[in-house]
């Protein structure tokens, strides 16, 4: 007879769960607490970018939705090792070695997106986004390289039609309450009070990030102030309702995802929206320029690397300052290089023509100290290295306390823009403790029989932050985990 299982969720980790267990034989339910509209957890806020390991461009010619694309014959996608991926994260450890989730993550990354190919899941070049037109050539950084079409939105899209395609079922607006718990052993759930029995239940309901109280418990009262840029439904449900059976927290509960936002958006990265539009409220180009507090000084080194091995800290960092803000400063040099949200319909920024009349339309600063700041910004810069995106260029700047170390410019091309920023919070990084079937454990490290856990619930895969698109990829990965494990 063919087990049945229970998935709590509807994300991208969900999602894959739910394709494997169908895979095996089994019998998917999805249970999400969400309506129609607003499912898929955080995954449909996303840019549906996943980061994974590969050796040469000519591997993901076949997860290509239009392999057939001109550009791509005139295309460097480079290499990303395993060995390199590892290295990323191990930046972002604060001097641990690799967790054995971290471990996994990347030796399973590039199976589990050939594994969702295979379901007819394709994705597509990120070049608005991840490449620079060098020589004529669209030369590819940072070893991100493929998202959905139509991003976090299409690739939900993608995973719930091979979901339903394998015979899964979904029911929107049914929350889960409660896990049944009986000798030893998840018998099944409560959803609106009725019970509904499993042979095995997944956990897949995202971290606690919209979660105001557990958000000041775990991670402390300054995140109270940011803003939530996913998900108004990651209120911690899966998490608590694990801990109250006697799971193990495991991973860095005060860490988070965190990226510089538009100051004055709403929470939930306005609802009002459509899905895909929604992370036009991040900020990101923040290295093409300069940031400063309150206070009108720079805080911190906005070319340290890549965007997408800093974007996902930096957040944190704009929190932290006096009041809680930043403001982003560029001039027309790299007009052209922000991306597309800096452009959106709802962006707010000042503009003047001269860099005194940029700082006199900036709210909430201290004006003296910002021409101060600039001033000494713009001395310090090597004039003699060219300035070039496509790399880390070394062109940084001399005897400042805090450097900048790659594409330093002189702010000097009217006219000017500053773009007011604060911390944005997308998903937390504690959650529980698995085993390499996705099984739950208890604080013995026994597992917890008919349970288990993937996506964000997974805690250990990240600490002091994570390369870009390596959220989705721990989705996946963990989600097929899971639902393999559940079956067995």
């Amino acid at each position: 007879m063919a087990k049945k299982v229970v998935v709590v969720g509807s994300g991208n980790a969900a999602l894959s769960a739910g394709i494997a267990a169908l895979e095996k034989g089994a019998k998917v339910v999805i249970y999400e607490k969400a309506d129609k509209k607003m499912a898929g957890g955080n995954t449909k806020y996303t840019a549906g970018a996943m980061r994974f390991s590969y050796e040469s461009g000519d591997q993901l010619i076949d997860l290509l939705k239009n392999p057939d694309d001109k550009r791509i014959k005139n295309t460097d996608f480079g290499t990303y090792t395993t060995e390199k991926f590892s290295l990323d994260l191990l930046n972002f450890n604060d001097g641990r070695p690799l967790s054995p989730e971290q471990n996994i993550l990347v030796s399973k990354s590039f199976e589990t997106i050939q594994w969702l190919s295979s379901h007819n899941i394709k994705f597509e070049p990120i070049y608005s986004r991840q490449s620079f037109l060098k020589d004529g050539k669209h030369i590819f950084w940072g070893g991100l390289t493929l998202a959905s079409e139509n991003e976090g939105v299409g690739l939900f899209d993608q995973e719930l039609e091979a979901f339903l395609s394998l015979g899964g079922k979904i029911h929107y607006n049914s929350p889960v309450t409660k896990l049944i718990y009986q000798h030893h052993k998840v018998s099944g759930v409560l959803v609106d009070n009725k019970s509904v029995e499993a042979d095995s239940v997944i956990l897949a309901s995202g971290g606690f990030e919209a979660n105001d109280e557990l958000r000041k418990l775990y991670i402390g009262d300054d995140w109270l102030k940011a803003k939530v840029r996913g998900t108004p439904n990651n209120t911690g449900d899966g998490l608590k309702m694990a801990l109250d059976i006697g799971a193990t927290k495991h991973g860095l509960f005060d860490g988070c995802h965190a990226t510089p936002m538009d100051l004055h958006m709403k929470n939930y990265g306005g609802l009002d929206l459509e899905p895909g539009e929604r992370k036009n409220y991040r900020k990101i180009c923040y290295f093409l320029g300069i940031m400063v507090n309150a206070d009108g000084k720079r805080f911190l080194d906005e070319g340290k690397n890549f965007r997408n091995y800093t974007y996902a800290q930096y957040g944190r960092k704009v929190l932290e300052q006096p009041e809680h803000f930043a403001w982003q400063i560029f001039d027309s040099k790299v007009f052209d290089l922000l991306y597309e949200e800096y452009r959106f319909h709802d962006a707010h920024f000042v503009e003047g023509n001269t860099l005194e009349e940029l700082i006199d339309k900036m709210d909430g600063i201290d004006k003296n100290e910002t021409r101060k700041t600039i001033d000494e910004y713009n001395k310090s810069i090597d004039k003699e290295i060219v300035f070039d995106p496509t790399i880390l260029d070394g062109k940084s700047t001399q005897g400042l306390k805090i450097k900048k170390s790659n594409w330093a410019q002189i702010l000097d091309k009217g006219p000017f823009k500053a773009y007011p920023v604060t911390g944005g919070i997308t998903f937390t990084y504690g959650g529980l403790k698995v085993d390499d079937s996705g099984r739950v454990l208890k604080l013995d490290n026994v597992p917890i029989k008919g349970l288990f856990a993937c996506g964000e619930l997974v805690g250990g895969v990240f600490f002091n932050g994570y390369p870009g698109g390596s959220g989705l990829t721990s989705g996946a990965v963990f989600g097929r985990i899971a639902g393999y494990g559940s079956v067995k």
